[in-house]
């Protein structure tokens, strides 16, 4: 077949023919590798420049912040520095304070008189007011007295009749003694007769005691106050009968004035009480509301019991008090505090002054220069509004209102208002009258024990 294709002559080769290679477009494969590598480099390279612009960024703004913060923190303490914080204070005394033993009390009245009839019959008056005062030997309620009286009639007739004839055979005795000294009679008829006297004597004496029954009966007839007290409801009225074997009170009356409280504190203090009772010395005991914010009465130890309660390892002790302003009252619930000890020179401070922080107890002490400087202390005995203290000196100024603002190294201004007293002197005065006034620690008694307070820290 003939070759129909055209014949191509190069320079080389000009028999030779060639075809020329169809053109497809697109780049080899090897050079499309190339280049996506070298877009992906370019688009990592773009994602590394973005992080490192944000994270200095980001930076940036936070040191920005830390500026400002760290300007306006300066300035709100160069401002609290310039600005005066209004105070109030105190300032350091120096005296005794009181170690007390807290527990739980009752108020227990010295005498109870529950009164009930002697006597059979019917309430003819009642002549007490419920409630007053009654002294001893007031006729509080009488009782028909005529069966009684009666009786008495007859008791006084029989002993006049056997009176009558003791005497009666009294003369004849001794007629009979100067008839047997003549020798008229026979000595057998005087022993008779003096017999008989010793009988009618016998029966004299039966009858006199006869007549003391009734009249005491008689007595029992009108109810009279046994004791001074205060009377207690009208348990009776008018037209009652009442009987002597019954158990129903007529009428009950406590003595107030004065009054006892007993209360219960732990063995472990018996020492200490034991020692100042065997030394003579009076132990003062003072009765406090139920929230121990209020001082009811002021008394004295009176005894203690004579055993220890074994299920409770306490041991109960009675006080005593005059109780002249009636503010205890029977079975009323009390606080007693025993005072046992006095610590002596002490540094007294209020207990509002003392702050608390993770590192303790401290109060701010006021300088010269009109400034706060924290200082650390170590509380001892406290009393509400007393606190003995270890860390400052008498006489230094410490602040006790103001804490909110105030802080180490701010100014203050005394605001303490004209004629303003010095809380800690005030009771540290008091507490030297009266032998000292405070405890050792917050604690409150439980019904049984007691707590002396002797650690500190908290206020009651």
């Amino acid at each position: 077949m003939p070759d129909n294709h055209p014949k191509i002559a190069t320079s080389d080769s000009p028999t030779t023919t060639t075809t020329a290679a169809p053109s497809t477009g697109t780049a080899s494969p090897k050079k499309r590798h190339k280049m996506d590598t070298t877009a992906e480099t370019h688009r990592g390279h773009l994602w590394i420049w973005i992080v490192a612009i944000l994270v200095l960024a980001i930076g940036g703004l936070i040191y920005y912040r830390n500026q400002q913060s760290a300007a306006q923190a300066a300035k709100a303490k160069a401002a609290l520095a310039n600005r005066s914080v209004p105070i109030t204070t105190g300032t350091v005394s120096k005296g005794p304070i009181g170690i007390y033993i807290n527990a739980l009390g009752t108020v227990t009245p010295v005498y109870t008189a529950t009164i009930t009839s002697r006597v059979d019959g019917q309430i003819v008056s009642v002549n007490y007011r419920e409630g007053q005062m009654a002294r001893k030997g007031d006729v509080l309620i009488e009782i028909d007295p005529r069966p009684y009286q009666a009786a008495l009639l007859q008791a006084q007739g029989t002993l006049a009749h056997d009176e009558a004839l003791l005497s009666e055979a009294r003369i004849d005795m001794d007629r009979y003694q100067l008839a047997f000294n003549r020798n008229a009679i026979a000595k057998q008829q005087l022993d008779d007769q003096t017999q008989t006297v010793k009988q009618y004597e016998g029966s004299v004496k039966n009858d006199q005691g006869t007549v003391a029954a009734a009249t005491t009966n008689v007595d029992y007839t009108t109810i009279k106050a046994p004791i001074d007290g205060r009377v207690g409801l009208r348990l009776l009225d008018p037209g009652n009968i009442v009987t002597s074997g019954s158990t129903t009170p007529l009428v009950v009356i406590t003595q107030l004035q004065p009054i006892t409280v007993i209360f219960s504190v732990a063995e472990d203090y018996l020492p200490q009480i034991q020692k100042q009772m065997h030394a003579g010395n009076k132990m003062s005991v003072d009765a406090l509301d139920r929230a121990q914010q209020h001082e009811l009465a002021k008394g004295s130890l009176l005894t203690l019991d004579n055993q220890v309660d074994t299920t409770t390892g306490t041991v109960k002790l009675k006080a005593i008090f005059p109780n002249q302003d009636l503010m205890l009252f029977p079975n009323q619930f009390v606080n007693a505090r025993l005072l046992v000890d006095t610590q002596q020179n002490a540094a007294l401070v209020p207990t509002a002054a003392i702050q608390r922080n993770a590192q303790g107890a401290f109060v701010y002490v006021i300088k010269s220069d009109q400034t706060a400087a924290m200082q650390n202390v170590t509380v001892g005995t406290t009393d509400g509004s007393v606190a003995a203290v270890e860390g400052v000196q008498p006489g230094d100024v410490i602040a006790i209102t103001g804490f909110d603002k105030l802080q180490d190294g701010a100014k203050v201004k005394i605001s303490n208002g004209a004629g303003g007293s010095n809380p800690s002197a005030d009771n540290g005065s008091k507490s030297g009258g009266s032998q000292g006034s405070s405890t050792k620690s917050s604690g409150s008694g439980t019904a049984g024990s007691g707590s002396s307070n002797r650690s500190g820290g908290n206020r009651p």
